[in-house]
């Protein structure tokens, strides 16, 4: 999409594309050329670089450490890192848990919570689903029972994403187990170095590490460590969730997986011309690449009303439904550019030595992780099925 920009906003852009060189590292670069997998410092090595900059939290208020930037200069730094395909900071501080602390929080909670998420220096993750409560989250027993000046929790989560590298958790436990679901949880932060805390892998269907189970048992957390209101928690977290849904859309990362797309196709060969001269590709790129033209549009009315000071309303439902959607799209499009080269998952030889497979080019060797890893888009932030409910009802009146 062609949008007209200031000169201002020129230099800007400019400026971002200049920091993006020479400052993102470039051992990192090298690792994701290569698909290999990153360590807990890797992850957080951007966020850090742009922390010493001042730039770490466009989206966040001033006041709390924002960059003060304009809708378009938000737009214009997510599709410059996005062109350079930097690693995004980690969601579950920084557009999830701060929103809600901002919001909710307590001024101390305000004090020792946000500057170790602005910083990069504190990993959180997020313990919302559960073995029986995934898209019913309402419908969760983890148990936080009131001692004194403490909370005794009991249960476990599931699919805890990096939650082997987080330093703290934010937690949805039952406070009270004799009213309505929603309105007996409480929203709690907990140190994951608490005793009775037991993290357990679980593995991908391609290889990763990336979600975990989290096992509770007589985790003794005190009430302070409560955000808000007791048993007011689903209030806070519908909250959270609204930002988590908007940043799920990948809009400006999709782009660019087009244009990476379009890169392989002019590489590929079919029937003795490259890839993108067969009409019926061609046409399946243009498609996608037309339905997030549409979905950048109603991104960009949603950072405008967030810019006039009104959180993210069910649009952003919208949002995540058709990113999911799009974003999904363009990794079966690529496994059908790269063909038997996105067998082997990687490049290289296999594990004993043999070369059974054809050696592709890199960009072939991410190809089938990164599809089978983009099919659990449409559930995890609210599957897409409830997100269509949240339309019926709140836009629709149904």
């Amino acid at each position: 999409m062609d949008i007209d920009f200031s000169p201002e906003d020129a230099a800007f852009r400019e400026e971002v594309r200049t920091f993006i060189a020479e400052n993102y590292p470039k051992e990192i670069r090298d690792k994701q050329k290569r698909g290999e997998k990153l360590t807990r410092e890797e992850h957080l090595a951007w966020h850090k670089i742009c922390y010493k900059k001042g730039w770490a939290a466009p989206k966040w208020p001033v006041e709390h450490g924002g960059t003060g930037w304009t809708v378009t200069q938000k737009y214009i730094w997510g599709e410059e890192n996005a062109i350079a395909e930097t690693i995004p900071p980690l969601p579950f501080g920084m557009n999830m848990l701060a929103p809600v602390i901002m919001a909710f929080g307590s001024e101390e909670q305000k004090k020792s919570v946000l500057p170790g998420i602005l910083s990069g220096e504190v990993w959180w993750c997020q313990g919302y689903s559960e073995p029986g409560a995934g898209s019913d989250l309402a419908g969760l027993k983890t148990r936080a029972v009131r001692d004194g000046d403490e909370y005794v929790i009991n249960g476990s989560k599931t699919w805890t994403t990096l939650g082997q590298y987080a330093d703290w958790m934010f937690c949805l436990c039952r406070t009270d187990p004799d009213v309505k679901k929603q309105e007996g949880i409480s929203f709690i932060l907990i140190d994951m170095k608490t005793p009775g805390i037991t993290v357990r892998p679980i593995i991908t269907l391609e290889g990763g590490h990336e979600v975990n189970e989290v096992f509770l048992e007589d985790v003794r957390v005190p009430v302070s460590n409560r955000v808000g209101e007791e048993n007011k928690g689903w209030t806070y977290a519908k909250f959270l969730l609204s930002h988590e849904r908007s940043g799920i859309a990948g809009v400006a990362r999709s782009k660019r997986a087009i244009e990476r797309l379009r890169e392989i196709s002019r590489t590929e060969v079919s029937g003795g011309a490259p890839l993108i001269e067969d009409q019926d590709f061609a046409r399946k790129i243009s498609d996608v690449e037309i339905q997030l033209t549409a979905l950048e549009y109603t991104e960009l009315r949603t950072l405008a009303s967030e810019s006039a000071g009104k959180g993210p309303g069910p649009e952003a439902s919208l949002l995540k439904i058709r990113g999911t959607e799009i974003g999904q799209r363009i990794t079966e499009l690529t496994i059908e550019a790269v063909g038997y080269y996105g067998y082997p998952f990687r490049n290289g030889p296999m594990a004993d030595g043999s070369n059974v497979f054809p050696v592709g080019p890199n960009y072939a060797a991410g190809a089938v992780p990164t599809y089978l890893n983009t099919r659990k888009t449409s559930i995890f932030g609210g599957s897409n099925e409830i997100q269509h409910n949240i339309i019926a009802k709140a836009v629709l009146g149904l």
